[in-house]
């Protein structure tokens, strides 16, 4: 073959492929330490395999979830903290698959950037394959585009993708969800992974810089209190299913917050009544609200407010799905009751938020 002097190359338009390699051989050890029955987490080839019998699985229902970090991600890249995107990324996915009563079974990520650094790049996969240790997947696949011309240098995003399994019969939300329920509030960490465009917003009319401390957490830096990672929810919400039987429904609380998320879980005859006295709200949350004047209202359709998953639980059964999650770790409350819906309303709010710093 004929070669061409002063030919161009891929490197000269910007994709590193030598970057990618080393990029593979820095997150093989990570990728390895989330094998579980079923897959090997081996990566190189062209398609992750998973095999449900070896899972465990006798009838099963895949179930799907794909999500990814949203803006959140502008913080990380401004701040160079890139660890626990990975983590928030995974929690998007796999916390979707549990309130469906779904096991996690494995997770693939794709990360498009302008140019590959590897070594954040592997920041990022380290976080992926700890959220997915953390909630018992595996982590058989991925892919990274560099794109020069679509990213500028250092700006990146990222997808997942989460496959989970249910045995036929056990799905959530059960039909029997019924007025006199109890609405069981799990803790979050934090902001999560929604709303980021309105906290970056606030962010900047507040004036502080991302390095500043964080007026509502002083310890920490401004950028680094708002990238705490998504809460994982799988392995205790499996618990509460698997002990009790007496969780009739799951909502993961995301972008909509109460306000559009609960109702998803429930018939359409049925809505919620939520105290808001009870609801544990976080000093991020107030910081927020007070900054920007932000209505009450407004924040629970936007934040999570202090409450990261919903649980709608037989009545009668309450204290014992309450111990089987604190057990698990959870801070948990009991925030209200199913009840009648009484037209397009189907989330009611009583009492009001504690707002104050």
């Amino acid at each position: 073959m004929t070669d061409r002097k002063n030919g161009l190359t891929y490197a000269d338009s910007g994709v590193d492929i030598d970057a990618g390699n080393r990029l593979v051989d820095l997150i093989k050890p990570m990728v390895r330490a989330t094998a579980r029955p079923g897959a090997d987490a081996e990566i190189g080839g062209f398609g992750g395999l998973f095999d449900l019998k070896a899972a465990g699985f006798k009838d099963p229902v895949l179930v799907a979830a794909t999500d990814g970090v949203g803006t959140k991600v502008k913080i990380a890249i401004e701040t160079g903290l890139h660890g626990g995107i990975g983590i928030d990324l995974v929690a998007m996915s796999v916390n979707d698959l549990v309130v469906q009563g779904a096991e996690p079974l494995f997770f693939l990520d794709y990360f498009a950037c302008g140019k590959l650094d590897p070594d954040a790049t592997a920041s990022i996969v380290a976080g992926i394959a700890e959220g997915c240790r953390e909630s018992g997947c595996a982590l058989i696949g991925g892919e990274t585009a560099e794109m020069p011309g679509l990213y500028k240098d250092g700006d990146y995003d990222l997808g997942g993708f989460a496959v989970g399994a249910a045995e036929r019969g056990t799905l959530l939300p059960r039909k029997d969800i019924a007025a006199g329920d109890a609405v069981i509030g799990l803790a979050s960490s934090g902001v999560h992974s929604n709303g980021f465009s309105l906290v970056r917003k606030i962010v900047e009319r507040s004036g502080l810089g991302f390095g500043a401390p964080a007026p509502f957490a002083p310890v920490m830096t401004l950028g680094g209190a708002l990238l705490t990672p998504t809460r994982l929810y799988v392995k205790s919400c499996l618990r509460a299913i698997r002990e009790t039987g007496a969780v009739k429904g799951l909502a993961h609380i995301t972008g909509g917050g109460f306000t559009d998320n609960i109702p998803r879980v429930l018939p359409q005859n049925l809505g919620v009544g939520i105290d808001l006295a009870r609801l544990p709200v976080l000093p991020v949350f107030k910081w927020l609200a007070a900054q920007a004047g932000i209505a009450e209202l407004e924040m629970l359709r936007t934040f999570n407010c202090g409450i990261g998953m919903i649980a709608i639980v037989e009545p009668d059964k309450v204290d014992k799905v309450v111990e089987v999650f604190t057990d698990a770790g959870e801070t948990a409350v009991q925030l209200g009751t199913v009840i009648p819906a009484e037209g397009e309303h189907r989330v009611v709010y009583n009492g009001h938020l504690d707002l104050e710093l």
